[in-house]
């Protein structure tokens, strides 16, 4: 008897120690943090997910710097601020405020970020623990911001340039309009001689739904999160927006509607059948496509180039008639009744049925193709964000990549998309933001407003560079 209790014990102990091994084969917790990278400001936030089978008996955060720790989050006391999403059964996100206004004590320099995450196996007889660290940079200086260039006057619906000064020069900085960041570039890239990297030009815009006492200031902001801002001298003048009746027939969707629709896969498969359902569908062509189609062409604002490759003012079509002008505000009628209002940001210009359409400046084709209510459509990049797009072609002779100069032939006119006959819709775009072409198309304006500007920056950076070569 005494020996099969030996043995009775004996095959428990090997069971549990066993199962005891087996336990640290488990998957212990994963930890991502996913922001800060390198460095902390004055405002940081610690973002990180942890992913784990069952609860975690331990899940804490801690920033080590000059011999102290100081706690940042820990899941069994939340500090103020904190947010904890269970985003799955087995995700669980933090975000927890991380920077010297969360923790005054905190020194500009060095810190290291320790983080935790435990969770008990085997009944809670071992715990699976994990720790990831990552070094960083406490900085909570922010950048230093000066304006260098003179008059700066804003038509709504229009667009500006401003020049000016950002320190450290690294930083991403732009012309802030509203909650609208226009990126500077490297005054270089414009043409400015003898210009140091903090030098930067950026063209900015109030478009045409924003309210005429919009904010418009520097911005900057360094990899800490540290952001400044700077007033500059402006002026505002309210332009009048025209507003028209457009009368939709059966006709007219008939003929444009099936061919968009089947160009546009993100509206899905849409009944076409009856009157009532080319109305419908035309009204998600007319609202929600086209809100789509705005949001691609936003997008080609990232391809821009950082320098400007165009020269003196663009041109508009030749011979060309105005039936339609930029921010007209339309409303839709469809047998005597209202049915929708939307606003056309661009230029319908008509010359005669299948006439060439011409690169309006020199530059480089991001887009050519069918795109929603435009149709055909090439979007030409000018540089530092300045953009062409040309809509409703019959045909297209570029490609994407293709350089272009100004007067190079790039289609011809037609009446594809959303287009009642034969014109090329025009618009310019600022960092992927519709603005008025009129200003664009003027001598003067170009000028004034852009080269008068960099000739006067690269005069102010002339002698600065001549004072750092004599040092």
């Amino acid at each position: 008897m005494l020996r099969i209790a030996s043995i009775f014990v004996l095959v428990i102990i090997v069971a549990v120690g066993g199962g005891y091994l087996l336990a640290g084969f488990a998957a212990a917790p994963a930890i991502e943090v996913m922001r800060p990278r390198k460095a902390v400001g004055t405002d940081g936030t610690l973002e990180m997910v942890v992913h784990a089978e069952g609860r975690l008996s331990r899940f804490d955060a801690f920033l080590e710097q000059q011999g102290q720790r100081y706690r940042v989050f820990s899941l069994d006391d939340p500090s103020s601020g904190t947010k904890i999403q269970q985003e799955a059964e087995n995700r669980m996100r933090v975000t927890a405020p991380l920077g010297k206004r969360a923790i005054p004590a905190l020194r500009p320099g060095p810190a290291r970020l320790t983080v935790t995450a435990a969770r008990p196996v085997l009944y809670g007889l071992r715990t699976l623990e994990t720790i990831a660290s990552r070094d960083l940079e406490l900085r909570f200086t922010p950048p230093r911001l000066s304006i260098a260039s003179r008059h700066h006057f804003v038509n709504h619906g229009g667009a500006e340039m401003a020049v000016y000064r950002v320190s450290p020069s690294e930083v991403e900085s732009a012309v802030q309009v509203g909650d609208t960041l226009y990126p500077g570039f490297p005054a270089s890239g414009a043409g400015v001689t003898n210009a140091d990297l903090a030098l930067k030009v950026s063209f900015f815009a109030l478009v045409y739904d924003q309210d005429l006492g919009t904010a418009i200031r520097l911005f900057a902001r360094d990899e800490a999160g540290n952001t400044a801002r700077a007033n500059f001298d402006h002026r505002i003048f309210p332009k009048p927006m025209r507003r028209s009746r457009i009368e939709i027939t059966d006709e007219f969707m008939r003929r444009t509607v099936p061919d968009i629709v089947e160009h546009s896969p993100e509206l899905g498969s849409l009944p076409l059948s009856t009157d009532e359902e080319l109305l419908q569908a035309f009204l998600r062509v007319n609202g929600e496509l086209r809100r789509k189609n705005a949001d691609k062409i936003a997008s080609f604002a990232a391809e821009t180039s950082p320098q400007i490759v165009w020269e003196g003012a663009f041109t508009q079509l030749s011979n060309s008639q105005v039936e339609s002008t930029f921010a007209d505000h339309r409303t839709y009628f469809y047998k005597g009744r209202e049915i929708d209002q939307q606003v056309h940001l661009g230029f319908d210009l008509a010359v005669t049925a299948n006439v060439p359409v011409h690169a309006s400046n020199t530059g480089k084709v991001l887009y050519a193709d069918y795109l929603g209510i435009y149709g055909n459509c090439a979007i030409i990049d000018h540089g530092m964000g300045v953009q062409t797009l040309y809509g409703h072609l019959a045909s297209l002779d570029v490609k994407p990549g293709d350089r272009v100069t100004k007067g190079q032939t790039i289609g011809r006119s037609g009446m594809t998309g959303l287009a009642g006959g034969d014109h090329l819709h025009f618009t310019m775009l600022v960092n992927g933001r519709m603005v008025s072409p009129v200003e664009w198309w003027d001598p003067h304006w170009i000028e004034d407003r852009v080269m008068r500007k960099l000739r006067e920056a690269g005069a102010q950076a002339a002698p600065a560079s001549a004072t750092a070569q004599a040092r």
